[in-house]
């Protein structure tokens, strides 16, 4: 989107695992998330994960660990600043719907307090379509708009198995379903061709139909 010349801003509410990043100079080594998407939208990392743990556990246990509690107020006021900048907002969650941020505020509710469209990011491979179908269930009870579900690493040749998985969340879950490619490591100009070809205007452009 940035690479497409749309003001957009990234923002990953709680980070995890941390501790468990592999050394820049190990070969296929990824960054943190929060400095890949901080590279991609052309922010400091500081500015898209505002809270950080180093254990790899859910943010409620890094949390507990650390001392601290999240609050959900600061999750929901962080999303609230880049749309009054005119900015597009791009959130990214921890782990999955249901996962707890605090003892009782799930990803799930975050998202309903932000009002934003949803993706579902899944694996294309065996245990997807009910892992895929749960998530997408969750998210309608709650009032999400789910605009798609991308399907990722997407492999270049596709399976029997991997094609099915694709029609088959589709035409269950009533969505769109859309393959995102697997990258061997995270090139700038790798990672904009591969996003380019996401309908991501098509997703923007639609009306929100949210709760």
């Amino acid at each position: 989107m940035a690479n497409a010349g749309e003001p957009v801003c990234a923002y990953k509410p709680v980070l995890t695992g941390l501790d468990e990043t592999p050394g820049e100079s190990e070969p296929g080594a990824w960054p943190p998330d929060h400095e890949l998407l901080a590279a991609a939208a052309r922010m400091h990392p500081e500015e898209v994960a505002p809270l950080r743990f180093g254990p790899a556990v859910s943010p409620h246990l890094a949390a507990r660990l650390a001392g601290e509690t999240i609050d959900p107020a600061r999750l929901i006021a962080g999303a609230r600043a880049p749309g009054e900048r005119g900015r597009t907002l791009v959130v990214e969650g921890v782990g999955g719907l249901l996962t707890p941020l605090s003892e009782d505020y799930s990803v799930c509710d975050l998202a309903r307090d932000i009002g934003l469209p949803v993706l579902i990011a899944a694996r294309p491979g065996l245990g997807t379509i009910n892992h895929t179908l749960l998530t997408l269930q969750a998210a309608r009870a709650a009032g999400l708009d789910v605009r798609a579900v991308v399907l990722t690493p997407w492999p270049r040749r596709l399976s029997e198995l991997e094609r099915s998985n694709r029609e088959t969340i589709g035409r269950i879950g009533g969505v769109a379903v859309e393959g995102l490619a697997a990258l061997a490591a995270p090139d700038p100009a790798a990672l904009a061709r591969a996003g380019a070809e996401l309908p991501w205007r098509e997703w923007l452009a639609m009306p929100y139909g949210g709760g």
